[in-house]
Parts: C-alpha cells; structure tokens; sequence
C-alpha cells in the first residue's frame, strides 16, 4: 500500500557536503595523518551526493531500499536520502490516448469498428510500480479488453420499433457510462484512477457497411411511407366526411370507391399528379 512520506530537505545536505569536499582538500595539503582523514571525508561526501533529488510538480518519486519499500515523496522540492535508496520517479499529470478504432462484434454479433479516449491519472505509485510490469502498456490492452466487453452488451442500432433499448449509436451518455466503469474496474489494480472513457469512432466494419446502410435506408423509406399512409388516409377521411356535411355531392360506393383511390395515388405518390380534365359529365 502506498505511503507517503516527505525526508530531509537537501539544502542542510549539500552545505555540509561540500564543506567536507572543502575540508579534505585542506587536510590533503597537511601532513600525515591528516590527508587520510582527508579522504575518507572526501568519500563520504561524495557518497552523499548520491542522496540527492528533485521532485517536479505533479511528479513523485518511490524510494526503496535493498528491495524494501520505503515510502513515496510527493511533496515538491530538494531532498537528500539515505545514498544506498533506490528512486524511481513516477509521473502523476493527467494523460489521454485516443486508441485506434478495434474491430469488435455487437451484441447480435455484427462486426464494428470502435475507438476510445481515455484520460487517466496515477494514483497509487505502489501499485503502479509493483502491481504490474509495465502501467501504461498495461492501461492499453485493459482499455482494448474493456472495449470488447462493452460492445458484446449492445447492438450497434436498433431496427425494431422498440425504442426502449440502449444501442451504441444512441444510448451515447449509458455506453460511455459503461465503458468508463469497465476500464476503471479493470485499472483501479494498477492504482491509476480513470477520469473519462468515451467513444470517439463508431462504425461498422468495412465488410458490412454497404449492406447496413442499404438496411438503414430501406428501413427509413419503410417509415416514411408509414407516415405517408397515414397522413392520406386521414386527409381523404376528412375530406369525404367534409363533402358530405356541407351537402355538396353524393357519392354512391363506386364513385366514392374511385375517389378514394385517385385522392391515394396522388397523396402517396413521390411526384406530382397529372390532372386529367373531365370535360364530360361526371359519369363519363
């Protein structure tokens, strides 16, 4: 588990270590056995210097000793530590990738093309040091295999009438929701926090995109004629329930039959009518 810890400032240090490089070039210059005195402070200070570091902001650094964990320091600044610590620095801005569209398979098993954005943050350095072997490799497959679980829970679109169902091209803020949890159950064992997860690409896979959008296509001309119907089948309703109240003609079944039909051809139809002018009686 993570511990945060903050040591010496290296200020104190560094002046004491170069007051002893100072005093062993003086014993150097005096006579035995001074300038052995000389150099075994002269080892020490160097051997000091080794302790020394510096923390950026937003960075940290782990420090480990013999294979020991010590602690993380956090804090910004110029430190100096025991010489023989191991210090590992571990970056802790915010970073994004955007993953290249995956080649996955929708819930009803259609292939589709997916891309994501992840933005994420490290947020335990212990984990994300001795959890994995390698976090931002390993925060890129996770996100692929989070991908691929994600789309098998939804269609790509839905054909039906059922609008109550969540596909992935319209139930964007639920699917994103979704791949935003699976990806930061699948990182938070490599300590880095997930700050958004959304899709960036979303389409179908080469093979099939003619196809799909042939479906697509019918489907919304299927609709449309629906609305077409619909919307004529009123208007003649209301316009022989209009010529009847208002007395102007009387239809007998057949003339209300032909009626009827010419008033949906000319409402149905997708181009404009053709008047035929009747220059006879209305029985002719």
């Amino acid at each position: 588990m993570e511990k945060v810890i903050k040591p010496s400032s290296g200020y104190l240090i560094l002046f004491l270590a170069l007051a002893g490089i100072a005093a062993s070039i003086f014993f150097f210059t005096q006579a035995l056995p001074l300038p052995i005195v000389g150099g075994m402070v002269l080892l020490l200070s160097i051997i000091c210097l080794a302790g020394f570091f510096i923390v950026d902001p937003n960075k940290a650094m782990v420090l480990l000793l013999f294979g020991e964990y010590k602690g993380t320091v956090k804090a910004n600044g110029f430190f100096w530590v025991n010489p023989f610590m191991t210090k590992k620095k571990i970056s802790l801005r915010v970073r994004n990738f955007e993953n290249k569209p995956l080649k996955v398979n929708d819930k009803i098993g259609n292939p589709v093309m997916i891309g994501t954005i992840v933005v994420w943050q490290v947020e335990d350095t212990f984990k994300t040091t001795f959890d994995v072997e390698d976090y931002e490799n390993f925060v890129h497959l996770q996100t692929d295999a989070a991908v691929r679980k994600m789309a098998g829970l939804f269609s790509y679109d839905n054909f039906d009438d059922d609008h109550s169902e969540i596909t992935l091209r319209s139930g964007v803020e639920e699917v994103n929701h979704s791949l935003e949890k699976e990806i930061a159950e699948r990182l938070l064992q490599a300590g880095i926090k997930v700050i958004e997860a959304r899709i960036s690409n979303l389409a179908y896979a080469s093979e099939i995109a003619s196809a799909m959008l042939q479906r697509q296509q019918a489907t919304a001309i299927v609709a449309a004629r629906q609305k077409i119907v619909e919307g004529a089948v009123g208007m003649v309703e209301m316009a022989l329930a209009d010529l009847k109240m208002k007395d102007i003609i009387e239809f007998d079944q057949e003339k209300k039959a032909a009626m009827v039909s010419n008033l949906m051809v000319v409402l149905c139809s997708d181009r404009s009518a053709s008047p035929v002018l009747n220059v006879g009686t209305l029985n002719q």
